[in-house]
């Protein structure tokens, strides 16, 4: 079958949206650091709306780990099939808003250059939380990571996204021109400043005066929302049969979609509200609400569900235990801690329900779960903190917690092993192995990961009573009747 590409884009099948502009005319405005798939689901679609009236706001994008992306998408120009999958089937379109890949490890040079560029006028991100080497329990820049030890030493080849941000920065102060704005696209608390603060502190430690001139640079926080499952094999089967052309990658999604952005870019911007998005004062409102209702919801479906066999969070959904779980956890834990004023947080909480219950979209359980020590303290703890804080129970993030603990394991209820993805992999498996059976010294093993639950949590007596009780019934009667016993109030 052809590949899709610029030369046979006129061959895709007639129907299938394809690019309502010239891509020989367009010019990037746009750095993308991290161009992985849920990029290309979300913000390079937005882009792709707008290129036909702004031509000169397109996207490069930059592969800081791994070549895979690049390699897929240069032999078929930046071009890319995202498919949205509804009962109803799966609606093919081509996006054409990514002008080119970069491979960070091998043009490195290349993609400092472009970033120092005045045609650049916004970075954006979507690294991971891992990506920031930062202490997620704190915030703050992690100058005993590897990559940010590496860069520091070597600041003109970085490999760390900090390191990037700041050596392009430098070299426009040292250019005269104005610096860029910082998008992180990640989930993050309070994401704008949070890598204000990992970066500003970076460049600072390169540079006293390279420090203040990043502080005054602009990081507006945004709020993203679409679940992007991992593409298999019969996806791209399927997508090639619906556009009549062979993409190595296409992208598979829902069909919500969500962006709330700061509008704080001194430097100009695309007029993302005219594609969708909604700018506003301020995103932490938003950025929260998402955070806990959504991936807080996702995490818990994820270790709970992986352990109980299901492979899919539709399949969890499928179970009215875990659905009456994690209705009851948005309802009576997580809603009570939200303040947003005008926002219906009951039809939100709807909304996800349904979106969980997409049965088109394989959102796998294992995928969600990569990463928990990462991901736990905006998803489930600070919620956590808010409510013993305010003296009121957690009995379902609790469980949520413990899942997590006993996923860490590394084995699963059946005896067969998890493959757990995580930077603190080694070290939890070695406190798992510790612990041997024992749930309380496991507890009291992870518990004390303070830069994952801080030190506040494992001196709280409620939040170790509520947790290790959890832990406690996971291994003693499985995750179906632990999960019954909180629905059931068993």
């Amino acid at each position: 079958m052809t590949r899709l590409s610029a030369s046979t884009l006129s061959q895709v099948t007639a129907g299938v949206r394809v690019p309502d502009y010239n891509r020989e005319q367009i010019t990037p405005g746009i750095v993308h650091l991290g161009i992985g798939a849920f990029h290309r689901a979300h913000m390079a679609v937005y882009v792709d709306d707008l290129l036909r009236e702004h031509p000169d706001w397109a996207i490069v994008g930059a592969s800081l780990r791994r070549p895979d992306t690049k390699e897929a998408l240069a032999p078929q120009d930046g071009l890319y099939t995202i498919a949205v999958r509804d009962a109803a089937g799966t609606h093919p379109r081509v996006i054409g808003s990514i002008l080119k890949v970069l491979d960070a490890n091998t043009e490195r040079e290349d993609l400092l250059a472009l970033m120092a560029s005045p045609q650049i006028r916004i970075v954006s991100l979507t690294v991971t939380e891992k990506g920031y080497c930062h202490d997620p329990a704190t915030g703050e820049l992690d100058q005993r990571h590897p990559d940010i030890v590496h860069d520091l030493a070597n600041p003109g080849a970085p490999r760390s996204a900090p390191g990037m941000l700041v050596e392009a920065l430098a070299r426009r102060q040292a250019a005269g021109i104005a610096p860029f704005a910082v998008m992180s696209c990640d989930n993050l608390p309070s994401n704008g400043a949070t890598v204000k603060r990992i970066v500003t502190k970076f460049a600072a430690l390169r540079d006293p005066a390279l420090g203040e001139f990043v502080s005054r640079v602009a990081f507006p926080g945004t709020m993203v929302d679409r679940i992007v499952p991992s593409t298999t094999d019969a996806d791209r089967q399927t997508v090639a049969e619906l556009i009549g052309a062979e993409d190595a990658w296409p992208i598979m999604t829902e069909p919500f979609t969500q962006w709330v952005i700061e509008d704080d870019f001194p430097d100009g911007r695309p007029p993302f509200e005219r594609a969708g998005a909604q700018l506003v004062e301020d995103v932490e409102p938003f950025e929260r609400m998402k955070l806990r209702m959504l991936n807080g919801s996702h995490s818990t479906m994820a270790y709970l569900g992986y352990l109980a066999g299901y492979e899919y969070i539709s399949d969890v959904m499928g179970d009215a235990d875990f659905v009456g779980l994690i209705r009851g956890l948005m309802t009576e834990e997580v809603m009570p801690t939200l303040d947003m004023p005008g926002v219906d947080l009951a039809a939100y909480r709807d909304q996800l329900l349904d979106r969980f219950r997409n049965p088109a979209l394989k959102h796998r359980t294992w995928q969600i779960a990569m990463d928990g020590s990462q991901k736990l303290p905006q998803r489930l703890l600070g919620t956590i903190r808010d409510r013993l804080a305010a003296g009121m129970e957690f009995e379902r993030l609790g469980l949520g917690v413990a899942a997590w603990m006993r996923y860490v394991v590394g084995i699963d209820e059946k005896g067969e092993s998890i493959d757990v993805r995580d930077p603190l992999a080694m070290r939890m498996m070695a406190i798992a192995a510790d612990a041997g059976d024992d749930a309380e010294a496991l507890y009291e093993g992870l518990v004390a990961l303070t830069e994952v639950f801080g030190t506040d949590l494992g001196e709280s007596q409620k939040f170790g009573e509520t947790v290790a009780t959890h832990l406690d019934n996971l291994f003693e009667v499985g995750v179906r009747e632990t999960v019954a016993g909180v629905v059931h109030g068993a």
